[in-house]
């Protein structure tokens, strides 16, 4: 199994697995999530891992995020992460389109506070619950 695809998946599981249940999410909620850890890691000339693991980055690899724990024991029974893990491949492997226009950030539409980053920033796309911008 190849590290930035098994990561890519599991980032995209913590990070958007409730999304493929939302109106308006469903599959695009996980490529959408893919897409802009694929357009960081080209921006920054850096692995996926890298780009993923970096700290405060991407929350479900915080320690202290409840999904921490989750994306570490997730397996293929999962039929989410099995999804997760197709979509990974695909982004790595230029077989889906980036839908969200070159979008390397984004937030959910369910946290109280707006992130520093996004301050006065034009939104570019929304997908399910997730506000994606290009910053």
């Amino acid at each position: 199994m190849n590290r930035d695809t098994d990561i890519m998946a599991r980032t995209i599981y913590g990070e958007a697995r409730g999304e493929y249940y939302v109106k308006d999410g469903g599959i695009n909620s996980l490529i959408a999530v893919g897409n802009v850890i694929m357009n960081r890691s080209i921006e920054r000339s850096r692995s996926i891992s890298s780009i993923c693991l970096k700290p405060k980055q991407f929350s479900c690899w915080n320690k202290t995020d409840p999904n921490f724990k989750v994306i570490q024991n997730v397996t293929f029974s999962d039929k989410i992460f099995q999804l997760c893990y197709s979509v990974s491949c695909q982004i790595i492997n230029g077989q889906t389109p980036d839908i969200t226009n070159g979008a390397n950030h984004y937030y959910s539409k369910k946290i109280k506070t707006v992130p520093y980053w996004a301050y006065q920033k034009i939104p570019i796309k929304t997908i399910g619950n997730h506000i994606f911008f290009r910053i």
